[in-house]
């Protein structure tokens, strides 16, 4: 098993993306602690992998709160030395329209999902990246965070913001340690998250989420330079 005996920790986990990657991740046997605002989603993915021989921590939260990050992280931190593996997938949409009509409030929650708690995480968890002897850090982000498009201002602006952080971090760890970056664009994916961007396409035109699992898989199990893009097809 390629993560045999490490750690790693799922944003976003109750679908998509984060929960096949999970349940990826658990099948090649890491330990994976998944997070989400809704505790029954996160039952039913932790039940897949304990089905399929696997282990599984559920930590049910709201990134968005303040002090939720903290909590998770002290409490990791009790039961394990070290984090070899920080999936940063966890996100929100919001609304699509033109940068003029951009709702404050809403725009608020965006930042606050997409950047402020992704940069608590990986304060909170650079401790325990630091003591593994391999730890890695993807972080989910889009083709509209290098590209900018009509309509998609606010959601684009804070992946480019995501994507700057988490590259300044990998260059601020570069020689202080083993930890490694890398930006992932899973590019078409089968989420309820493009379902809502995209109402009228056709699900099976595009691909499953399992097919951006696989991938992180072989990236994580590869010797990747920080700092890396990978394009997910």
């Amino acid at each position: 098993m390629k993560f045999e005996g490490q750690v790693a920790l799922v944003t976003g986990a109750s679908r998509g993306i984060g929960a096949a990657t999970a349940i990826a991740l658990a099948k090649e046997g890491a330990h994976v602690v998944i997070t989400a605002r809704t505790a029954k989603d996160l039952e039913a993915v932790e039940e897949t992998i304990h089905a399929a021989g696997g282990s599984a921590t559920i930590a049910p939260l709201d990134l968005t709160d303040g002090d939720s990050i903290g909590r998770l992280a002290a409490a990791i931190g009790e039961r394990w030395k070290s984090l070899d593996i920080l999936i940063l997938n966890a996100a929100m949409l919001g609304s699509l329209g033109p940068v003029t009509a951009i709702d404050g409030k809403e725009f608020n929650q965006v930042l606050t999902l997409n950047l402020i708690a992704q940069q608590a995480l990986i304060a909170g968890f650079d401790p325990m990246l630091r003591k593994s002897d391999n730890a890695r850090l993807l972080a989910i982000s889009s083709s509209v965070g290098r590209k900018p498009r009509a309509f998609w201002g606010a959601y684009g602006a804070s992946k480019a913001a995501l994507e700057t952080l988490v590259l300044s971090y990998g260059e601020e760890m570069r020689n202080l340690g083993k930890l490694r970056t890398a930006i992932i664009d899973p590019g078409r994916t089968r989420t309820k998250m493009r379902a809502h961007a995209y109402p009228g396409e056709d699900p099976a035109s595009v691909k499953p989420p399992e097919s951006v699992a696989d991938r992180l898989l072989e990236i994580l199990a590869s010797d990747f330079e920080t700092g890396e893009f990978f394009q997910i097809n």
